[in-house]
């Protein structure tokens, strides 16, 4: 189906339900991830919130940009909102969700103003595919974790763990959502997770809820926020990292699948790209005032643009189909965190990927992009390698003779990112 064919209904419904389904996942990994022990989040809150973001923000994308992208918690930035921010840096979780709000503000800021041309040029390209294979690895890591394949150790840090029953089932699940990915399946992630929910069931690892249905919690974590607590300068590194993570995948997202899918305006640029980077932008505030990490255009739209979906009603149908997922939340509190694991390790890999992008013909490129890369993973935070990057990408530069390469914006970038690292240092 072409931009000048009429709009089929039947097409743009059929597209809308396949995107659903490729991204139905997020409604029970999601809480699975921010209910980790240690967050102090209610997994129905966090479920309900993740579910009214999707289903909110995905309207907002097709009635306001027109555009067939749904939207949800991005994968990565809410392990970076639960394992760095909140159980590393010990930031009480509203405090946490404060931060995701006032990112969403600041993204707002620049995605009405023509601040947002001027930083998404001025980031090499490199460093945002050093940063997407940083999260990658980040994910996997947090994954092989959960499953028990990598287990700590006080002397080496990190070791192989016990593998057991449940790892086996979890390397099960991981087999068979391989082969039905390969088999183009929208269901691979969901059938995946299910296979090994109901083995774990049956063996006895979990038990079944008392109930299997319940009414949304809107009492946890809804608008439970601390937005004046959030704005402290230990935290401002925080919001920053999360503001510029979203505006990289927003933009990467945008512009990745209008190229994939021939998704142009009459100018050859992405459709109404600043429309949907607007919508993105309320996905974030709306995040925190909903009670989850921040939200983002789902790259697995493209499954249903390739079905057909060509506008705003793609996305309005995506929507309406995460209605019944409110009430859902005693069956997916039952998912054990070996049956997601698989879902982090391959969304991990497929992330992963976007190292073939980096230039490594010269030490200058290679060296910010590997820093980036490792140091996510490593020090467990997205802010420690974007910010470290992107310092050592204009030294290197600078040193190397190449500062007419350099653009002015990303100068003003690098001064704030080492105030913002003096700023969490104490300096």
């Amino acid at each position: 189906m072409t931009q000048n064919k009429p709009i089929s209904i039947r097409t743009e419904f059929i597209a809308g339900v396949t995107t659903f389904f490729t991204m139905a996942y997020i409604v029970v990994v999601n809480p699975s991830i921010l209910a980790s022990p240690g967050t102090g989040m209610s997994f129905s809150g966090v479920l309900t919130a993740t579910v009214l973001l999707c289903l909110v923000m995905t309207l907002f994308m097709g009635l306001y940009a027109k555009l067939p992208f749904a939207v949800a918690p991005g994968m990565g930035i809410n392990a970076f909102f639960t394992y760095t921010v909140i159980i590393g840096k010990n930031v009480p979780w509203p405090t946490a969700l404060g931060t995701v709000f006032w990112a969403g503000v600041l993204f707002v800021l620049i995605s009405v103003t023509p601040a947002r041309v001027a930083i998404a040029n001025a980031i090499p390209r490199g460093l945002r595919c050093a940063a997407a294979a940083g999260i990658g690895i980040f994910l996997t890591f947090i994954g092989l974790k959960n499953v028990g394949f990598v287990a700590a150790d006080p002397v080496t840090l990190v070791k192989l763990g016990t593998i057991d029953a449940k790892t086996l089932l979890s390397f099960a699940g991981f087999g068979l959502i391989i082969f039905l990915m390969h088999k183009k399946s929208p269901l691979a992630f969901l059938i995946g997770i299910f296979m090994v929910t109901a083995l774990a069931l049956s063996a006895g690892f979990i038990n079944a809820p008392a109930r299997f249905l319940s009414w949304p919690d809107f009492g946890s974590v809804f608008f439970k926020l601390d937005i004046w607590g959030s704005l402290k300068l230990a935290v401002l590194p925080v919001i920053v990292s999360i503001m510029l993570t979203d505006l990289f995948d927003s933009i990467s997202t945008f512009v990745g699948v209008s190229h994939a899918t021939k998704l142009f305006d009459a100018n050859g640029q992405p459709k109404n790209l600043k429309e949907g980077l607007i919508v993105d932008a309320f996905a974030t505030m709306g995040a925190g005032l909903f009670g989850t990490s921040s939200g983002t255009a789902y790259i697995e739209s493209v499954a249903g643009i390739e079905m057909g979906g060509r506008t705003g009603l793609t996305s309005v149908f995506t929507a309406l189909c995460f209605i019944p997922c409110f009430f859902i939340a005693p069956l997916a509190g039952m998912v054990p965190a070996f049956a997601t694991a698989p879902v982090l390790v391959i969304v991990g890999g497929l992330m992963f990927k976007s190292v073939r992008d980096i230039p490594l013909d010269h030490i200058e490129d290679i060296l910010p992009a590997f820093l980036t890369i490792i140091l996510i993973p490593l020090t467990f935070s997205i802010t420690q390698g974007i910010l470290w990057g992107m310092i050592a990408h204009v030294v290197m530069y600078l040193m190397t003779g190449r500062r007419k390469e350099i653009k002015p914006m990303l100068y003003v970038i690098a001064v704030v990112a080492v105030a913002l690292l003096a700023i969490e240092q104490g300096f």
